[in-house]
């Protein structure tokens, strides 16, 4: 941020912010919906008013819907490029209702000449000066691009950065801190940026706008120069604001998302609009920047340091006229507005004492002024009258716009040397001793000045640097408990879901117990059930005798009910038939016994449905049978694989003792090896030794033939012979001994190999044993898997035949209904035949007609019992059949539930593992970003900049552009 003196902010000039109004032309829905163009034009060349609905509103600039691209950034944008290069501020937003332009006169259509909006063409600006000025001058641009979105400020050139906050520098200017800065060198490069950014920008469609903007974007140009030759620096700023529409909810329809977005965008919009309402009240003290993220950026753009243009952008349609006098409105206030603008220039020391010299000249002449002011005052007091020659001229007076603050009051002339370099004594009065003093004195003092301003902006960096080391490790550690915390919560919600299902699971083998409690007592319940069926049935057996025997004397009325009994016999051959076919499946040739001829239609009921119980009797004994075999091979198919896991453990030792007696045979082979070499070299050594001998003899030969004469040399040969003998004998011994131990030691390994062999024969033939073993106990195994195979098949063709028999159950009882049906209408028949007969009869004797209505009597409530016997059994039957199968329904439930709760637990114990597994790698990752970070803050690099020299274009002379490190992304 460039500089700004005290004596700069005492001359910074006021300036108005400038508004200009765009009309856009009426939208395809608003022809369609019949909308009208309410606003009107003067008809004169004057483009600075508008009318609408009577009213009339100024404005700097007003465009037409007409209007072109070009024409609105020549009259509305143009002028701030050259004062953003001149070290102004500046800043352009747009505003207004949705789907009324904003975003379209902003950005336009970025690379067509026509439809380009402000930004591309502001940038190509920047650029086309920066190529056309001095050469002497150096520029360093960098930008950023970031939305407000949800009242949150979101980095569009880097998403990971969602919630950045708003700071203040050293001159208390607003700043987004963290925000990406991107140093640029060519147009191009920015709109490969604005490209960038806009892809990751937020939009939705409503009712009134295909491609609404959901957040404000706010696109920073940062362009600092620097001239080469005097070292001045000027820098200035460029913010070009898109805002977001303000709407109604009724119009866009927003729902959802888009609602509370549309929420957050009038809320901030109406931050924008108090704040600009208090500095058009220039009573107000008090103005609201930090209502929200918006104000507190664009603080320096209303009623700060900067030359603002706001852009109104307005529908011409009724169907929009209250939306449209709002903005109006708005711009209104906004006009009103004045912002404060000032040069941001950083000067150099020479340029300080150049103005210091300036100020100090000209604060010693109004000095005299003063001082001759004065005398004139006090003649005038004294009574004289002071000629108008004399008098003192006011023309060239100080500047009432530029006021000094110079004390006027007591001299300084006493004092050897001034405390500070404008109050001293005038430079006129002082000899050229006192004003070299003086100068030596400033320069020191400036000296100082300059070394004080260098350590405190030092420290100052050293300071800031450690505050964000200290906030960014405050945030890991606060993330990091946050994680903590959170992943503790984690483990108790699961330890105590854990500690449930344990209850839980507790419950449940309580409940099972219980049921198998409630199992044995609901048997022994149906096997006194079945004993008292039995006697029933034997009951119903004498009784069905006793009414075999009154049939006799009622064969005159058989002959009705002859075709029913033969169709209920017909019926009862059928069920006979399938229980028959039921017992051979479920006990085989063992039932074979209990095959009988279907009944005869005049055979008795009661022996039918004894056979039938006989029947069901027997299949029961069979299915129990088939329940404790399928038990028994469970059990000994268990025994089986305990012995095949005992067989494959004695294998597995017997691998292992075979595998090291394999290596202990190929050591003993090397060491054979060993020996065998060492033969051989022993064997070398005995032929050289040898041959040696043959060349010694050859040579004494020679020596005898030719050497006769030489009698001393034949008794040192005759020596050296034997010496040679003797020494050749001591080799010879030495060379037997050895080969004797090598023939022992061979001896030994042999037995030793032949030990081995034998052993590795007997653990061979030991390993065929077991594995003959395993290979039969996997054929055994294999076996009983056929046998349960077949078991389970069994056990389901018992199910199959339980429901079969469920069924003929249910039919055997529809049918005794239907034969009590036809028993009631039997009775029924007889009692008015017997009214008959004895209406007919009513001459004869009361004795046989007492007789007879007795009997009659006596074989009906025979009849009544019988039948309610039988349907007491048939009831008791049925309700055990039906409370068998829930009691097993309801095992199996409570198994699977089991089962089910038994997973979850070990699921439950695999993500906490899991999870503690993260939380730790989570742990382990933070500490290695954080002594990642502290290593990267202890030594930091320069980062390289792109500056741009003045009077060189990009294209044609890239070798210009040299880099720098005089700003930091």
């Amino acid at each position: 941020m460039a500089m700004e003196t005290p004596r700069e902010r005492e001359i910074a000039a006021e300036d108005s912010i400038k508004v200009v109004c765009r009309f856009r032309p009426l939208n395809d829905s608003e022809e369609k919906a019949g909308s009208k163009f309410i606003v009107k034009f003067p008809a004169g060349g004057d483009e600075n008013c508008i009318s609408i609905g009577g009213k009339v509103y100024l404005f700097d600039k007003v465009f037409k819907p007409n209007a072109t691209q070009d024409k609105v950034y020549n009259e509305a944008a143009k002028s701030i490029v050259t004062d953003v290069l001149a070290g102004y501020n500046g800043t352009i937003f747009a505003y207004g209702q949705t789907s009324s332009g904003k975003t379209h006169t902003m950005e336009g259509v970025i690379g067509d000449p026509n439809k380009q909006g402000i930004i591309p063409r502001i940038v190509n600006d920047i650029f086309n000066h920066i190529y056309g000025m001095e050469e002497n001058l150096e520029f360093h641009i960098k930008v950023s691009y970031f939305e407000i979105y949800m009242d949150k400020i979101r980095d569009l050139l880097d998403v990971s950065k969602v919630n950045l906050s708003v700071h203040e520098d050293k001159n208390r200017v607003p700043f987004v801190k963290g925000a990406t800065e991107r140093f640029v060198s060519s147009p191009e490069e920015v709109f490969e940026v604005i490209e960038e950014g806009k892809s990751n920008r937020h939009i939705a469609v409503t009712n009134m706008n295909e491609h609404s903007s959901r957040s404000h974007s706010v696109f920073l140009i940062n362009v600092k120069q620097e001239n080469l030759e005097n070292q001045k620096k000027l820098s200035g700023k460029l913010y070009l604001v898109d805002l977001a529409g303000s709407e109604k909810v009724s119009k866009t329809g927003a729902e959802g998302t888009v609602l509370d977005e549309a929420k957050n965008i009038n809320k901030s919009l109406s931050a924008l609009g108090n704040v600009i309402s208090a500095l058009a009240d220039g009573n107000k003290t008090h103005i609201p920047y930090r209502d929200s993220k918006l104000t507190r950026i664009l603080q320096e753009s209303l009623g700060g340091n900067a030359r603002t243009t706001i852009i109104i952008c307005c529908s011409p349609a009724s169907f929009n006229e209250s939306e449209t006098k709002s903005t109006l409105d708005f711009g209104k206030r906004a006009k009103t507005i004045k912002n404060v603008v000032c040069v941001n220039e950083e000067l150099t020391a020479e340029e300080w004492k150049r103005r210091y010299e300036r100020e100090k000249e000209k604060a010693a002449r109004y000095k005299g002024k003063v001082d001759k002011l004065e005398a004139e005052l006090s003649r005038w007091r004294q009574g004289e009258t002071v000629k108008p020659e004399e008098q003192v001229s006011l023309v060239e007076g100080p500047d009432v716009t530029t006021p000094i603050n110079v004390p006027v009051e007591g001299k300084l002339d006493d004092s050897p040397m001034p405390a500070t370099p404008g109050g001293g004594l005038m430079i006129g009065s002082l000899s050229n001793e006192e004003r070299q003093k003086l100068e030596e004195e400033r320069e020191r003092l400036y000296q100082q000045l300059d070394d004080k301003d260098e350590e405190i902006n030092q420290q100052s960096q050293y300071v800031e640097k450690l505050k964000e080391q200290m906030e960014e490790q405050e945030e890991l550690i606060a993330s990091a408990r946050r994680d903590y915390e959170q992943l503790q919560q984690e483990m108790n919600r699961i330890q105590q879901e854990n500690e449930s299902a344990k209850e839980e699971v507790k419950e449940v083998l309580q409940a099972l117990e219980e049921l198998a409690v409630n199992y044995d007592q609901k048997s022994q319940e149906v096997e006194l059930k079945n004993k008292e069926q039995e006697s029933m049935a034997e009951e119903l057996l004498a009784k069905q005798v006793a009414l075999n025997n009154t049939a006799s004397e009622l064969q005159q009325l058989r002959d009705m009910s002859a075709h029913q009994r033969k169709r209920i016999a017909e019926m009862l051959a059928n069920f006979l038939k399938d229980l028959g076919e039921i017992g051979v499946a479920i006990g085989g040739e063992s039932n074979e016994n209990l095959k009988i001829a279907p009944p005869e239609s005049n055979g008795k009921l009661e022996e039918e449905f004894t056979v039938a119980r006989l029947f069901i009797s027997k299949m029961k004994s069979e299915v129990k049978n088939l329940v404790q075999r399928c038990q028994g091979l469970e059990s000994f198919q268990v025994d089986c694989n305990k012995k095949v896991s005992e067989y494959e453990k004695d294998l597995a030792e017997s691998r292992l003792l075979i595998s090291q007696h394999e290596a202990r045979m190929q050591t003993l082979t090397e060491s054979m090896k060993e020996a065998d070499a060492r033969k051989r070299a022993l064997e070398e050594d005995v032929d050289a030794l040898r041959e040696e001998c043959a060349k010694l003899k050859a040579a004494e030969q020679v020596q005898a033939v030719t050497n006769k004469e030489k009698a001393e040399e034949k008794e040192a040969a005759t020596k050296m012979r034997v010496a040679l003998e003797e020494q050749m004998d001591q080799l010879r011994d030495a060379h037997q001994k050895q080969v004797a131990a090598l023939r022992d030691e061979l001896s030994e390994k042999q037995e030793l190999i032949s030990e081995l062999k034998d052993l590795n024969q007997k653990f061979t033939l030991a390993h065929q044993q077991m594995q003959a073993d395993y290979e039969r106990l996997k054929q055994e195994e294999a076996n009983k898997s056929v046998k349960l195979q077949e078991l389970v098949l069994l056990n389901e063709r018992r199910e199959q035949a339980r429901k079969d028999l469920k069924g003929l159950e249910d039919t055997v009882a529809k049918e005794l209904q239907t034969l009590h049906n036809l028993r009631k209408l039997f009775v029924q028949d007889l009692q008015t035949r017997i009214k008959k007969t004895i209406s007919a009869e009513d001459n004869e004797d009361d004795g046989g007609s007492l007789a007879q209505k007795q009997k009659i009597s006596f074989l009906e409530n025979n009849l009544d019992q019988l039948t309610k016997v039988h349907k007491q059994l048939v009831r008791d039957n049925a309700d055990l059949r039906c409370e068998l199968p829930k009691l097993e329904k309801r095992l199996r439930a409570t198994m699977e539930r089991i089962k089910a709760l038994e997973t979850a637990l070990r699921d439950a114990k695999e993500g906490a593992m899991r999870d503690r597994k993260r939380y730790q790698y989570e742990v382990d990752r933070i500490k290695e970003a954080v002594r990642q970070k502290n290593l990267a803050r202890r030594g930091p690099s320069a980062q390289i900049a792109k500056p741009i020299r003045a009077g060189q274009h990009h294209l044609s002379n890239v070798n210009a552009i040299r880099t720098g490190n005089r700003g930091k992304k």
